[in-house]
């Protein structure tokens, strides 16, 4: 029996590394198994102006009629400023070409902000996303359809399919190894936002590890991936006498990222609140490790499921109190590695998340 013939379309490409290509590798990883050919491609707008590349777009969807085309979406993959209304031009151009068009929504909320110009961005990015999906053959959210604010009652064409890690996962023992081997606990960070958000982070990072140092003794800090090298200054600083050990490297490879991640005894993740779109975060749920982080409004099913401590950002203090808990009681701690081992084999791992790709868009 021959493939299906599947399409991932692409924006312009983040740096120094690309979570949405990641995204479509991996699935096109998972689509094999059940008998689909995932083609990645690009609408190179960048380099050739946005006329010429709508008319490559039409020209190769010539190729593509009949067959479903996974656009991903974010708002500055299709405009340097976050304005990504010509995206609706992409989706409008495959649709007229025959094309079935499925629209990924890797950001499914507009961008915050009390400018003139955050107002109207966001306005800009809520026209397009609603926009999009009212013309979309279908409609794939990372978070639950409940949770998206500007969503409403979604159309019976709008999907959930949660983000797996963009890492070659593994099968792995039950164990948490370095504080059962009676080593020096080690908390993993997995990437630091940039800017004065990510000097906030910091201050928040390393209240939490100084208030558990003092508790529990001492304690290695692993932190590495984006923005780590900008804040490794501001982290070494703070930790200074701590009696917490520092190591810092920078975007890892990722067979490197897998090993970290099941060296440690639990992941702080501290960037934004958790849910089923954090890709940092399911990486470590899907390495088996217990997470500590701030609950938000996305914070929903499956990410419940798994061994995810939530705290409240508005309560600092909640942040040192978990991991002091995590890292004193090893049956607590093996409880939660056990319940994150689960939920990747049950919703974060590539083959379940490509089996319901599979089955929407039949």
């Amino acid at each position: 029996m021959s493939e299906r013939q599947m399409v991932a379309l692409l924006g312009r490409p983040d740096e120094p590394t690309d979570a949405v290509e990641e995204y479509c590798t991996y699935l096109g990883t998972g689509l094999r198994g059940h008998g689909i050919a995932l083609e990645v491609a690009r609408v190179p707008w960048v380099s050739m102006g946005w006329a010429a590349a709508l008319r490559e777009v039409r020209q190769r969807a010539e190729s593509w009629r009949g067959a479903w085309v996974l656009v991903q979406y974010t708002a500055l993959a299709w405009s340097t400023r976050g304005f990504p209304q010509r995206f609706l031009r992409i989706v409008q151009a495959l649709g007229d070409a025959g094309s079935r068009v499925c629209v990924v929504y890797h950001d499914v909320e507009p961008y915050g902000g009390l400018r003139i110009v955050d107002r109207l961005r966001r306005r800009a990015q809520l026209s397009t996303m609603r926009g999009v999906l009212r013309i979309a053959d279908a409609g794939v959210f990372t978070v639950p359809l409940n949770v998206v604010s500007w969503l409403g009652k979604p159309p019976d064409t709008s999907h959930f399919i949660p983000i797996g890690a963009n890492l070659p996962i593994r099968a792995a023992g039950a164990e948490s190894y370095a504080v059962r081997s009676g080593e020096t606990p080690r908390v993993v960070i997995f990437g630091i936002t940039g800017g004065e958000t990510g000097k906030k982070e910091c201050r928040e990072i390393i209240a939490a590890l100084t208030a558990t140092a003092k508790k529990l003794g001492k304690l290695k800090l692993h932190a590495f991936g984006r923005g780590t090298t900008e804040a490794g200054n501001v982290l070494q600083a703070g930790l200074l006498g701590s009696n917490v050990e520092v190591e810092l490297e920078d975007v890892l490879p990722a067979e490197r990222v897998v090993d970290a991640l099941r060296g440690a005894d639990l992941m702080l993740f501290v960037r934004e609140p958790i849910s089923t779109r954090r890709g940092s975060a399911i990486a470590g749920i899907s390495c088996g490790l217990p997470v500590i982080a701030y609950r938000g409004p996305h914070t929903t099913a499956p990410i419940t499921e798994a061994g995810v401590v939530l705290v409240s950002k508005a309560q600092p203090g909640e942040l040192s109190a978990a991991m002091i808990r995590v890292l004193s009681d090893p049956q607590y701690r093996e409880l939660l590695a056990e319940r994150s081992r689960s939920a990747y084999e049950r919703c974060f791992n590539w083959d379940t998340i490509a089996g319901r790709y599979a089955e929407v868009l039949k």
